[in-house]
């Protein structure tokens, strides 16, 4: 109540130093915590984002006042809300200022800010260099482990290049606790700035040897980040690695040097086998399954040609995947997948065990045996195998893993051109029964494959025809027309185009026209009619090429010719403008053929040539590898340029002029174009203004007009009180997705089967028993184009790629780092000045001195001043900023004015 009385007398003296200190203090008083701040937000589950939006109000009035304690404490509130999702960074002036306080307290607090929202574009970050270089080099160890802490989450290439060198004097501090810190923040300055890693590789050696285990560890982090993309640059560290890892005892540390000496041994074949004997000790010794884990990694990924090692890995790893504990059985899974890739054989004998992970509960093991299971397959298992998953997949639950299990199948059967597969007939089959999985989206790629086997395999096109004839009356196929594109539905897409394409291994003809052309074809996607109704022609032409030779064709080719002029009428009516061309194609060329036929003069052989030809398997990158032919411009108009508005709206007044003449001949004339003078013009313009403030419909841009009428009744009404009706409309939003084509690899080699007996897998003696199948592997291309993997891989930039650098040879000129230094004022080059005049100048600046030391005096006894004041407190505040962040100017010459 007593500071309530004061309000009126602290509104007359706000103007003065007391009583803006007694406003700060009755501020202070009612202003809410951060503890009441939380339990505000907790209270007002419904409205919460109107009380954050009441409490980020408060906060900028408290943000105006001179307290740095209640500043802090509104900075803490602030940090509270960033935490939440909203955004602060109107007040990042506020958290430099809290940050250059003198307390500890209100230090953490604006450092803690500073690393919750600053970033790279953060504009105050430019103030801030001077400021954290006095916290870095301070006798105060916290204040340096604020300043290293927040330094780390918003390191700029600037501050990188400003603070390197004080960096690098800390990691070599007394003091154990600052040298780890700064040798792990310097990994941040390296990246910003890549120059310093020359510089700094020296002292980040020595820590590796100090005697504090924390710092050791923080340098092997830093060189094993470093070494994650360049591991080259770091061969030299090796000796120094092997030390640690045969006297430390911190688990932690072995892991990380075990994982650098994975992508070291790779580069040095020698490393290799010295690593052998402590990393079996380690497996055999070692209580700590992470450790096990890297140890048996790193053998496998670089010693991946000892033999007893790898068998070794192998057993432990069994024991992973036997173990209760979910974690350690993925992780044996994905170790044994790696394994799998360099001995086949060590793999195989675990198959068992691999199948019973697949009735795991856990779907991400079950996905990761399956992988696995895949990558075992040869042409012997092949079969056994996919049995298995097929049988698995009748029990299996959810969509998505089943989805994976037909993906999985159709993979590995297709992989590397079909090298595994030895009786197509069967593959079909596979097929065929993949299309009864309930729910499946992998229609588009079952029938993809359909297609891709019956082109490539010429042998098992007869039997791939029959089995579309069973597909084209499947019921489940037509019932699941109404699901999304890539439904089981797709299926029927290849089955149409494998009868028209192949129709010469129909065998009832007239009964496959009938099931391209029943009536529930209608009820499916609009691509797949198309091409029904398109094959009826092929399938057609091709009983009209059979028909003269062939008595019980030309009555099949009768009874087609009916059944296409009473069902074809129903596709005419389509919604579908591609299903509604083709029918009428389809219709008018059958009528056409028949009519010609009645004549006496058939064309069965000219429409039959319409569809000759070999279809190849087009290369992925064909449309890309066409050459642009010679003397064509594919960016010059092909018509004329479309015409711009002004000439458009002359050429249509001259064509209503010439169109609506009175009697006679129209005569055009032209007339020359002639420029209004400044009068004219200011008239015109007076003209359309008047006439733009008269028209109620014009949208201007100058002041609101008042409401007349009808608007002015209710001018006085609330808008937003206004309700608004929410429509509802029942239209089901659909995506599709473009078919995707299975990309198509090479033929396997010689090089390529050498490769697999070595490893154990089957080689061509081993198919005596089966028949050879002709595979096409044939990929049609441009002439003279030749087939790339790496034309589409985009190189993006990498932060890491600046880092690789030569560190065996590092010359002296760059072991110190350039110093930036402000540009320095000259020297006026002015006569000098008189004596008199120089002791008056001596006497003004003292006198100004003398003031300003009484002004600041006042102040701090009044309250403790910020460092930095508030960009809305005064105009001399961005002075005042200004002069505590940036570096001290040099001392001014004598001569200078």
């Amino acid at each position: 109540l007593f500071f309530f009385s004061l309000f009126p007398v602290l509104r007359g003296a706000h103007c003065t130093e007391a009583g803006r200190v007694c406003v700060g203090l009755a501020v202070a008083m009612f202003e809410k915590t951060l503890t009441d701040l939380i339990r505000g937000i907790r209270s007002h589950t419904d409205d919460e984002a109107k009380y954050v939006c009441g409490a980020m109000d408060d906060c900028r009035r408290e943000l105006r006042t001179d307290s740095l304690d209640t500043k802090a404490n509104a900075i803490a509130k602030l940090t509270y809300i960033q935490m939440m999702g909203y955004d602060i960074s109107w007040a990042a002036f506020n958290i430099v200022e809290v940050m250059s306080s003198r307390k500890f307290n209100h230090k953490r607090v604006g450092y803690l800010a500073a690393t919750q929202c600053f970033h790279a574009g953060t504009d105050v970050l430019m103030l801030t260099t001077n400021l954290i270089k006095k916290d870095l080099t301070g006798q105060n160890i916290y204040d340096s482990s604020l300043a290293i802490d927040g330094l780390a989450n918003f390191m700029t290439p600037d501050l990188a290049q400003d603070l390197a060198n004080d960096i690098m004097s800390m990691m070599t501090s007394n003091r154990p606790h600052i040298r780890k810190k700064a040798t792990l923040v310097s990994y941040k300055v390296f990246l910003a700035y890549p120059d310093a890693l020359r510089a700094a590789f020296s002292r980040l050696k020595d820590r590796l040897e100090d005697p504090e285990p924390s710092v050791q560890a923080a340098a092997v982090n830093v060189v094993c980040e470093l070494a994650r993309k360049n591991p080259k640059n770091y061969l030299s560290l090796a000796p120094i690695f092997f030390k640690l890892l045969t006297t430390s005892q911190n688990n932690w540390m072995r892991i990380k040097i075990i994982k650098l000496f994975a992508a070291l041994t790779p580069l040095e074949p020698r490393l290799g086998k010295k690593l052998i004997e402590p990393l079996t000790n380690l497996i055999h010794s070692t209580p700590a399954m992470s450790l096990m884990y890297e140890c048996v990694n790193t053998i496998v990924l670089g010693i991946p040609d000892h033999v007893p090692s790898i068998q070794l890995c192998v057993q432990k790893l069994r024991i992973f995947i036997e173990d209760q504990d979910q974690n350690l059985k993925y992780l044996g899974l994905q170790a044994m997948s790696n394994v799998l890739k360099i001995q086949p054989k060590a793999v195989a004998a675990h198959r068992d065990l691999i199948m019973a992970c697949l009735d795991d509960e856990d779907e991400s093991i079950r996905l990761r045996a399956l992988d696995l299971l895949s990558g075992m397959v040869t042409k012997k298992n092949l079969q056994d195998i996919v049995r298995k998953l097929l049988v698995h997949l009748e029990t299996s639950d959810g969509l998505h893993y089943r989805d994976e299990v037909v993906s999985k199948i159709i993979g590995v059967c297709s992989q590397d051109n079909y090298a595994f597969v030895t009786d197509f007939e069967w593959y079909v089959q596979v097929l065929v029964q993949l299309t009864k999985v309930e729910s499946t989206r992998h229609g588009c790629l079952i029938s993809g494959q359909l297609m891709d086997v019956a082109i490539r395999v010429k042998a098992v096109r007869e039997y791939a025809v029959k089995q579309c004839c069973v597909l084209l009356d499947a019921q489940h196929l037509h019932s699941s027309s109404h699901q999304h594109r890539n439904g089981v539905c797709e299926v029927l897409f290849a089955a149409g185009w494998l009868m028209g394409e192949f129709a010469e291994y129909v065998d009832d003809p007239v009964r496959a026209l009938e099931q391209l052309l029943q009536p529930s074809v209608s009820s499916l996607p609009g691509h797949i009619q198309a091409v029904f109704v398109h094959n009826t022609l092929k399938l057609y032409a091709s009983v009209a090429k059979r028909a003269p030779e062939h008595q019980p064709f030309q009555e099949a080719l009768t009874k087609m010719a009916d059944v296409i002029e009473q069902r074809v009428p129903l596709f005419v009516q389509s919604g579908d403008l591609e299903v509604q061309e083709r029918a009428v194609t389809v219709m008018e060329t059958v009528r056409y053929v028949s009519k010609k036929r009645s004549q006496g003069t058939p064309v069965d052989e000219e429409l039959a040539a319409l569809f000759d030809g070999e279809l190849n398997p087009v290369a992925p990158k064909a449309q890309k590898k066409v050459p642009v032919p010679e003397g064509l411009d594919l960016d010059k108009w092909i018509n004329e340029p479309p015409k711009e508005k002004d000439e458009e709206f002359a050429e249509r007044k001259l064509t209503a002029d010439v169109l609506f003449v009175e009697g006679g001949e129209a005569s055009i004339t032209y007339k020359p174009y002639e420029s209004d003078d400044e009068e004219t013009k200011s008239q015109k313009r007076q003209q359309r203004m008047s006439q733009n403030q008269n028209n109620p419909f014009h949208l201007g841009a100058g002041e609101l007009k008042r409401p007349q009428g009808a608007a002015a009744a209710h001018a006085g009404e609330d808008m937003d009180a206004i309700p608004i009706k929410k429509l509802d409309v029942d239209v089901p939003i659909t995506f599709s997705l473009p078919e995707q084509k299975k990309k198509k690899k090479k033929k396997i080699s010689k090089k390529e089967r050498k490769r697999r007996k070595e490893l154990g897998l089957p080689s061509d003696s081993e198919e005596e028993q089966t028949r050879i199948v002709e595979i096409s592997a044939v990929e049609e291309l441009p002439e003279g184009a030749k087939v790339t993997d790496d034309e589409d891989e985009d190189k993006k930039d990498d932060p890491h790629s600046r880092l690789n650098i030569d560190l065996d040879h590092i010359d002296d000129s760059q072991l110190m780092l350039p110093t930036r230094s402000h540009r320095q004022v000259k020297q006026s080059t002015e006569p000098a000045e008189t004596e008199a005049s120089k002791k008056k100048a001596k006497k003004e600046k003292k006198h100004k001195k003398k003031h300003h030391h009484e002004h600041s005096s006042k102040t701090a006894e009044a309250s403790d001043a910020p460092l930095v004041a508030g960009l809305e407190d005064t105009p001399s505040s961005v002075t005042v900023a200004a002069a505590a962040a940036a570096p001290a100017a040099p001392a001014p010459a004598p001569a200078a004015a």
